[in-house]
């Protein structure tokens, strides 16, 4: 029964692909350039755990090819910020919301002319704990989630203006 379930699952899927290719749709990776691009980016990140988190989930998320020279430089800056939330009755947080802002700057090369600018914050929560290397690994954890959400939301905002710019 299940099998029979998936089988017209897919078969409706592949229909509605087939429908919205005829009106014009094309996938966002597909549009010439979008890979090559985001590869071909180099990313400048400030020093810190977090500024290398953030580097090399971007490098990851853009499938930096270290073969090709860079087209683009992106310059990042970021910001950090921790606030207590749930207080007990003794005034101590049982959750902190931890909310990272990288703004960054997409630079031409070699003319140095910056080519598109954009901002990503990212908030999350994490519990406190009352051990304290368990708040200390429960601050690193959210720290890297947090990087690694901004570069999904930078790759995505790059992958659709290198995509306009394809098509412009």
């Amino acid at each position: 029964m299940r099998a029979r379930f998936r089988l017209g699952a897919l078969a409706a899927l592949a229909l509605a692909a087939a429908g919205l290719s005829g009106c014009g749709f094309t996938p966002l990776y597909a549009t010439p350039g979008v890979t090559a691009g985001l590869s071909s980016v180099q990313v400048v990140a400030p020093a810190g755990r977090t500024g290398y988190l953030i580097r090399e989930h971007l490098d990851d998320a853009l499938a930096k090819n270290s073969a090709v020279p860079p087209a683009y430089r992106m310059d990042l800056q970021l910001a950090e910020q921790r606030f207590p939330r749930g207080l007990r009755v003794d005034n101590v947080a049982t959750r902190y919301e931890y909310v990272l802002t990288a703004a960054y700057s997409l630079v031409r090369l070699p003319s140095g002319v910056q080519a598109k600018r954009g901002v990503v914050r990212v908030q999350l929560t994490y519990d406190s704990a009352d051990q304290p290397y368990a708040s200390i690994a429960a601050q690193q954890d959210v720290a890297d989630r947090a990087a690694e959400e901004a570069a999904q939301r930078i790759q995505l905002e790059l992958a659709a203006w290198l995509a306009t710019q394809a098509k412009g």
